[in-house]
């Protein structure tokens, strides 16, 4: 018995120190940050919430029935092989009057607008975890283009700090190659624990707009939660980005279930000329949080997109379908629907405002 409590006061011990110091857990607030997250709407009883209700069903049966689904696996659930791939080359002779998207899998995107780079929810790692070796694995060992490769970055957007979204390794290789780091609030504290400097991050909460380099820059609500430990559930904010440069405007949707807000988004800074929309790691059970397909549609509908690009699937499964899945139902709703969607390769540059986009069927 003595042994017994030994290894589990160790196991207990381990975890303590590596939830304190691991720097891949990031950073906590300061007493001072939390008074001023109190001045937010978004902030009550000591959490940040949501703008209506938000509840996962997960009852003692659910959650049995959700950790049996997981042990069980799905043999759909990856490819069996690797998938189609462009490799990506970039420049500084961009057309200053064009707006470029090239996807990186998952919701990881460079956009260049008018000479501009922007880097959305990086995210290069092979796993989203805190310890790789236990994590989902990439579909693909290898990227359109190495992260050490990539151009100087004017600006990274970051939408929360799941690790899907904000990778520890990924922002330790790029830090010294990015100009400015836009993050929702609380986000910052991450950052500045992994040695950035706080004046090149700019916090937003929702609705809270800036400019920089000729851009627009927005956080608008979404419909998600937020942390990086056991403890820490809702301690910073989540969000969606509207971008607005001269010539087009972009909406990145980040993570989030199906809401009101998406009309709002809409009815404020729409029509978009093109929306990168979450689509993937879903279920019923958990659909508050994370879209199904068919309401990633009428969510670009709602916030009034022209074209329509699905991400958050095609690097990971974090969920129990099967990975065509999301392609699969988005296209049938938007083609339902008379929605224009593109689905570009990873690596295949998607040129905003042109007379064709990707459309070709490459994940069958």
């Amino acid at each position: 018995m003595k042994i017994l409590i030994g290894i589990l006061g160790g196991i207990i011990l381990v975890a303590f120190f590596l939830l304190k110091y691991h720097p891949v857990f990031g950073g906590k607030a300061s007493k001072e940050q939390i008074n001023s997250f109190r001045q937010s709407p978004n902030y009550k009883h000591n959490r940040f919430v949501n703008e209506i209700l938000t509840v996962m069903h997960m009852d003692a049966k659910t959650l049995v029935t959700t950790l049996r689904d997981f042990i069980k696996g799905n043999p759909q659930g990856r490819p069996s092989g690797s998938i189609p791939m462009k490799s990506l080359y970039t420049d500084d002779s961009q057309d200053e009057e064009q707006t470029k998207v090239t996807w990186f899998g998952h919701s990881t995107v460079l956009l260049e607008i008018e000479g501009k780079k922007l880097l959305l929810d990086p995210m290069f790692s092979q796993s989203p975890s805190p310890f790789p070796l236990f994590g989902a694995k990439r579909y693909s060992t290898t990227l359109p283009m190495a992260l050490e490769d990539l151009p100087f970055i004017d600006i990274v957007l970051l939408s929360h700090d799941h690790y899907d979204h904000l990778d520890y390794p990924s922002i330790m290789r790029l830090k010294d190659k990015v100009g400015q780091f836009y993050v929702p609030l609380g986000v910052e504290n991450h950052l500045e624990r992994w040695g950035i400097n706080p004046e090149k991050i700019k916090k937003h909460d929702w609705w809270n707009e800036s400019e920089f380099l000729g851009l627009r820059l927005i956080a608008t609500p979404t419909r998600h939660f937020s942390g990086r430990g056991l403890f820490d559930r809702n301690a910073t904010l989540w969000c969606s980005w509207v971008i607005i440069g001269k010539q087009s405007k972009i909406y990145f949707s980040g993570d989030g279930g199906y809401g009101p807000h998406f009309k709002k988004i809409g009815d404020t800074y729409g029509p978009f000329d093109l929306t990168l929309m979450e689509c993937g790691q879903y279920n019923e059970r958990w659909s508050a949080i994370h879209m199904l397909p068919e309401e990633s549609v009428h969510a670009h509908f709602d916030v009034k997109g022209n074209i329509m690009i699905p991400i958050h699937w095609a690097a990971f499964s974090l969920a129990l379908h099967d990975w065509t899945d999301p392609i699969e139902r988005v296209t049938k709703r938007a083609k339902e629907r008379n929605i224009s969607i593109s689905t570009p390769k990873i690596g295949e540059s998607v040129v905003v405002g042109g007379s064709e986009y990707p459309s070709s069927i490459w994940w069958r």
